[in-house]
């Protein structure tokens, strides 16, 4: 019987585990610091990891390891040379959080259009109870209905959004980070046209060589000041610094981040934002809608099926 352990089940927030833990002998943790992962998987047969990262250096000292789940679609949290280099195959999860993600991406362009969160306030913190009037306006809203919305990354995730953006009446067209030609239903621009070109921008892209900083101070200055972003994807692809100046100085409009360059983000000049209200943040939980945690698990386990068939 195989060893399978998890470092990080908290990232699947006590959702049913039976058809991973029916596979072999089972051991999980909550999470699992840098510097303990060696001992947790010394007699580990198969690795699964949310966000653990497992390195070059650590395989090296895990003989037995001969598979590794990433309980994500990303695999940056493993070092995938290293783990070719030893023979230790390395199985990802596709299309289990498209939903969840693209309809997230919409919340958070509809939000800001229409300042949800600080009408929402206006109204608990008690303003609207002390209003001599119906309607406040203090902060104007707009529709996308009709707006261009741009994409970085056409992958599942990214078509998703633009087929829900075409539904609201968006205009839609992208930017290829890959710079592989598809036939797409919409038009592809380069990155700096795109940019100059959208009133909402949404970041779909895997964190890699190209697309880390591809987007910074020159960038966001080259957008509308009406502009809306939207980063779904992995921090490291906005620069955080250059996000924050952005706002406070008026080169877009509003952002929202589901995802930083160090998570958790404990220093970072996004705390500062001068208004609040331009910027909705939220802890990497786009994915996390129970529908696509539990299309995880199924994905999981059926990489450790097929790797057990194998054997």
């Amino acid at each position: 019987m195989k060893k399978i352990v998890f470092l990080d089940e908290y990232s699947i927030a006590g959702r049913d585990l039976s058809s991973i833990t029916s596979q072999g002998e089972y051991v999980a943790y909550e999470n699992t610091p840098k510097e303990q992962v060696v001992e947790r998987l010394k007699d580990a047969d198969i690795a699964i990891t949310n966000k653990v990262l497992i390195d070059g250096e650590a395989m090296r000292q895990l003989p037995r390891l001969k598979l590794i789940c990433v309980a994500a679609t990303g695999m940056n949290n493993v070092d995938l040379d290293t783990a070719r280099e030893l023979g230790i195959e390395v199985k990802n999860a596709v299309g289990y959080s498209t939903s969840s993600v693209a309809e997230t991406t919409l919340a958070s362009a509809l939000a800001l259009a229409r300042n949800i969160v600080y009408f929402n306030e206006y109204f608990h913190d008690g303003r609207y109870a002390k209003a001599d009037r119906a309607f406040s306006y203090d902060r104007l809203t707009f529709e996308i209905r009709g707006k261009r919305w741009g994409i970085i990354g056409m992958g599942n995730i990214g078509r998703e959004v633009a087929r829900l953006a075409s539904a609201f009446g968006c205009k839609v067209r992208y930017f290829s980070t890959s710079g592989v030609k598809r036939n797409e239903e919409y038009e592809a621009m380069e990155l700096r046209e795109l940019l100059e070109w959208c009133d909402i921008l949404s970041v779909h892209s895997p964190l890699n060589e190209r697309t880390r900083g591809l987007v910074g101070v020159d960038e966001l200055k080259a957008m509308k000041p009406s502009a809306i972003v939207v980063n779904v994807a992995r921090g490291g692809i906005i620069d955080e610094a250059a996000l924050a100046e952005a706002l406070d100085k008026g080169y877009i409009a509003a952002a929202a981040l589901d995802v930083f360059s160090v998570e958790p983000l404990r220093q970072s000049p996004l705390y500062n934002i001068k208004d609040k209200y331009r910027l909705l943040a939220s802890p990497h939980n786009a994915w996390s809608a129970v529908e696509a945690i539990d299309r995880l698990i199924e994905c999981v386990a059926e990489n450790i099926r097929q790797w057990l068939s194998k054997q």
